[in-house]
């Protein structure tokens, strides 16, 4: 076997950035209180996260892609709340934040993190956001100092 390369959660002196939905912000806001959290308790000061607000997850991606492309951060976090109802809004929405943060990850190299929740109802939503169910702001600042220590020790540009 050649090399194995793994990112650790361990996130001293190093910048992110999260790009959070106002659409849903009850939500919203605990999941990046869950994200702030784990940049705290994994070694990220207060001062290398900055946060950009949006209007709703669909200008997750683009909010995003221009963060990234500043080469200050080691990655972004997206963090939005798509909840379905009668019409496929839902759909739309859910499904073009995703394809866009993926598109602005691919773009620019940057990991892009996706933590936009596509719930059926506002209790599944809440469950997720400091719920029973976890935070998943929490698990989406993790996955962005994984990612970032795995980019600092892979090959590359």
């Amino acid at each position: 076997m050649g090399q194995v390369y793994e990112g650790v959660c361990q996130g001293q002196g190093m910048s992110f950035a999260v790009v959070v939905a106002r659409f849903n912000e009850d939500v919203t806001r605990r999941l990046l209180e869950g994200a702030l959290q784990a940049f705290r308790e994994h070694g990220v000061s207060q001062e290398e996260v900055d946060v950009a607000w949006v209007p709703g997850s669909l200008e997750l991606p683009v909010a995003a892609k221009r963060l990234a492309q500043t080469g200050r951060y080691k990655a972004v976090i997206a963090l939005g709340c798509v909840i379905r109802h009668e019409t496929l809004h839902f759909d739309l929405v859910a499904k073009g934040a995703t394809y866009g943060l993926v598109r602005a990850a691919l773009d620019t190299g940057v990991p892009v993190i996706h933590g936009v929740l596509a719930c059926l109802t506002k209790e599944q939503a809440l469950d997720r956001a400091g719920g029973p169910r976890g935070n998943k702001g929490y698990d989406a600042a993790l996955c962005a100092i994984e990612m970032a220590t795995l980019f600092r020790g892979l090959p590359g540009p």
